[in-house]
């Protein structure tokens, strides 16, 4: 133990005083009396006051030396140390993710990241300023360089877990933003490390990371897609079910058709995998199918999913090829797509000349125009490219919009981002392809898909926008893969044409990630909407000539929206995303293992102070002295109130 201010022990020359004060006789005048029998209490008294004596017990005394023994001690401000924070200026990263909601610890890992929290700002120096940051998929500052402690416990009482990623760059970017402004800054990260890291970042401070959570048991609804037939004479629910947990698992997965159950599977999920299910008996005049997945495991948010059937006017699709079956029965078994076939000679011939019925609509600006053309290994000839979404697949040439350079043999597969729309939630890691065309990554577009060969990586899924229109690339033939043998297949078909059909559905989509912004694209006459969450709660937009965003998609459910007087569209927000349902905890962050940060060789050590609880005994000790001395009043005063009452 150490001490802050061991002059404070100075005072301890209190102490023999107050025992001289009771060795000490009293002076007093002598006189001569006739009779000492009615002094005796008054000799006994002279005899307890004689000068340096042997002291009798007395327990006035030693609650008097035991009071002021603890408040010198307190005023030396005694500490100890102990793991915590020790700057003088603390900023608390706090993960307000998904995963956060694991049931793992109790009662809930963000509840324990804030026990924890409440634990170290209680161990601060009296003077440490602390600054707290929510971390979901935006960073926020909640208290900025505050001593006040009763705002800090109030703002960590209030924080609540988002629905959706933890974004740590941007909060790792405040706090050194922060930190630079103050010396002797400490970065406290609580979390369970299922976030997004920066790269590079150049911290101002010393960085800790504190784990939350145990488990890693879990298994999610990771897809849930409704298809219809091209009669519309059957409805097709579509689930995934991922197990992120090292161990087999036994789940029973309901499917309920607008709140009625209609079908249920018992599913053994081996470890690390998934299971696909199919349902075709669904009714044809249902609106929504939820799936459950019952039973109990770590986070309950991924257990449960949304899908809405087709709300929106087919799109026309226009697929150049010299005959791919995979292709044409993909592209006709997606709802909400007519699609036309034609050879390469026959568009050619139609293009130039201008008498195909869709290329001539495109061009009259029809609305039945083909909004999307997909060239399957082939290129136009002609000068110029059809006006509408372009997905060109394994191009033999280069065109206007993109180069090709070669060929590549056995390219391995593997995603850049999870989360991208294209490819969410497809498991691409099994794919074998043959041989796929090398193209040079234009700017326009983000790489969505690579292989690598050798060492060297290469674009296999580019997209992007030119001027107003999508397009993208597939850079290998389907033919040429395993991939149409794999469920991976219909799912990047399906996400394929959904992005390259913006609009559609009055502008609405049918299912939303988490916080993901939604523009609502309605008849142009329409000037207000309103959204109703799954909570029932509702928020009223303004449009500009019919179209508004709508953002606050941070609750899991179905959301409806309302305009005119009989405008009504739906779409689901779903927790489909693998970072969050995959709850293994880090015990480790990659972020701070390699940074060099400042004073980091400075051991992370917090001084533990002890003289509020000194403080606060030794006021005890002062109270339970007083009541001694006054025991005889006390008790005086305890037997007179019997008397009182009875009156």
């Amino acid at each position: 133990m150490s001490f802050l201010a061991p002059s404070a022990f100075i005072l301890a020359v209190l102490l023999p005083i107050i025992v001289a004060m009771y060795l000490l006789k009293l002076r007093r005048s002598e006189q001569v009396v006739s009779s000492v029998y009615l002094w005796r209490r008054m000799v006994r008294d002279v005899e307890a006051n004689a000068p340096w004596q042997r002291l009798r017990r007395n327990p006035l005394l030693l609650l008097q030396l035991l009071f002021l023994s603890l408040m010198i001690l307190a005023l030396a401000q005694p500490f100890t140390w102990t793991a915590g924070a020790s700057g003088q200026s603390v900023i608390f990263i706090l993960d307000t993710s998904a995963s956060m909601a694991s049931v793992d610890a109790v009662p809930t890992r963000l509840e324990a990241a804030k026990d924890q929290a409440r634990q170290l700002v209680n161990g601060l120096a009296d003077d440490a300023r602390v600054t707290v940051i929510a971390a979901s998929d935006q960073a926020q500052v909640l208290v900025s360089s505050s001593q006040d402690r009763r705002q800090i416990f109030q703002v960590l009482d209030s924080l609540q877990t988002s629905m959706g990623g933890s974004d740590l760059s941007s909060a790792l970017g405040l706090a050194s933003a922060i930190a630079a402004r103050q010396p002797d800054t400490e970065i406290i990260i609580l979390s369970d490390g299922r976030v997004n890291l920066p790269e590079r970042l150049g911290i101002q401070g010393r960085i800790r990371y504190f784990p939350i959570g145990t488990s890693e048991d879990n298994q999610a609804i990771s897809l849930l897609s409704l298809e219809s037939s091209a009669g519309g004479e059957k409805i097709t629910a579509f689930a995934q079910i991922t197990n992120y947990s090292q161990q087999d698992a036994q789940r029973r997965l309901e499917l309920y058709a607008d709140g009625f159950l209609f079908n249920a599977f018992d599913l053994e999920i081996p470890a690390k995998s998934q299971r696909a299910v199919v349902a075709d008996d669904i009714p044809l005049d249902t609106i929504m199918v939820s799936a459950v997945l019952a039973g109990q495991d770590t986070l309950p948010l991924d257990d449960q999913a949304w899908a809405l059937t087709a709300q929106r006017e087919p799109a026309p699709v226009t697929l150049v090829t010299e005959g791919n079956r995979f292709l044409e029965t993909g592209l006709k078994l997606l709802p909400g797509f007519t699609v036309t076939l034609m050879k390469p000679e026959e568009f050619e011939a139609n293009f130039a000349n201008g008498t195909s019925e869709s290329v001539t609509s495109a061009a009259q600006g029809d609305d039945n125009a083909s909004q999307i053309y997909i060239f399957d290994a082939y290129v136009p000839v002609s000068p110029g490219l059809p006006t509408g979404s372009l997905l060109f697949i394994a191009p033999p040439r280069s065109t206007e919009v993109f180069t090709v350079t070669g060929l590549i043999e056995q390219p391995i597969p593997r995603l850049v981002d999870p989360d991208d729309p294209l490819i969410s939630n497809i498991n691409i890691n099994q794919v074998n392809i043959l041989d796929a065309i090398q193209i040079t990554e234009p700017e326009w577009a983000r790489r969505t898909l690579e292989g690598e060969v050798g060492g060297n990586v290469y674009p296999l899924l580019v997209s992007g926008k030119i001027d107003d229109r999508r397009v993208a690339i597939l850079a290998f033939d389907i033919r040429r893969s395993d991939l149409p043998l794999q469920v991976a297949f219909p799912l990047l078909l399906a996400n394929l044409a959904d992005w390259l059909s913006p609009g559609r559905s009055g502008g609405i989509p049918s299912q939303m990630l988490p916080g993901a912004a939604v523009t609502l694209s309605l008849p142009p006459d329409i000037v207000t909407a309103t959204v109703t969450r799954p909570d029932q709660s509702k928020t009223n937009l303004s449009l500009s000539a019919g179209r508004g965003v709508f953002a606050d998609t941070t609750q899991l459910g179905v959301y409806r929206v309302n305009w005119g007087s009989a405008g009504e569209a739906h779409f689901a927000v779903n927790l489909f995303s693998p970072q969050e349902s995959d709850i293994a905890p880090a015990q480790n962050l990659p972020i701070i293992d390699g940074l060099q940060t400042i004073d980091d060789q400075l051991p992370m050590q917090a001084r533990r102070e002890w003289w509020r609880p000194l403080g606060f005994t030794a006021l005890a000790f002062l109270l339970v002295e007083w009541l001694v001395y006054q025991r005889a009043n006390l008790a005086r005063l305890l037997g007179r109130m019997p008397k009182r009452l009875s009156l």
